[in-house]
């Protein structure tokens, strides 16, 4: 038996359909314009990321400073031996909600003059993505214009779950350094 007979075996009790009525269809429809307008973004003054940051472990130390910051100032940063004035606990809050919380503390802490502070951002080791806090708050502080140096805290201040970071100083606070070590001004009038 071949192909031609099998099919018209397997097509023997089928009957075609009928001709269904035509149903008329509307006319198309005339096209207009309409004008999207985008809405005006808000220019967010926040510029820390919550894009993809390098990752770090849970038991690793952060370190970082800016060009001229002097070694010993970096060294007592690091030994805990500056003043804290203010601390920032970031332990049960999302990157988003961290974001924002570590933008304000930073911008309230430049603007009462604060010079150390410690932000305890967790280890991460139980988290089913380690230490990623840890990994956005070490790369918001490097981004951060008000920050020139960082270091991982001393045990008894949190350890690798935490961060000692040196802002910098207001205009003000420049200028009485400026004084007090008989330099000259940049403010000359």
């Amino acid at each position: 038996m071949d192909q031609d007979d099998e099919f018209g075996d397997a097509m023997s009790g089928v009957v075609p359909l009928k001709q269904a009525t035509k149903v008329p269809v509307a006319p198309p429809l005339r096209r207009r314009r309409i004008e999207v307008v985008a809405p005006k973004l808000v220019d967010d003054p926040n510029k820390l990321t919550l894009g993809h940051v390098p990752e770090v472990g849970p038991l690793d130390t952060l370190a970082w400073k800016q060009d001229g910051v002097q070694e010993r100032v970096f060294r007592k940063l690091k030994q805990g031996e500056y003043q804290i004035r203010g601390e920032l606990d970031l332990h049960r809050k999302t990157v988003k909600e961290a974001r924002i919380a570590v933008y304000e503390f930073l911008k309230v802490g430049i603007a009462k003059g604060w010079r150390t502070v410690l932000i305890a951002h967790g280890r991460g080791e139980k988290s089913p993505t380690p230490a990623r806090m840890k990994g956005y708050v070490a790369a918001w502080l490097t981004a951060s214009t008000d920050v020139i140096a960082f270091h991982s805290a001393q045990r008894q201040r949190g350890g690798t779950g935490a961060v000692y970071v040196l802002l910098r100083k207001s205009s003000a606070e420049r200028e009485q350094n400026r004084e007090r070590h008989g330099q000259k001004s940049d403010n000359i009038e």
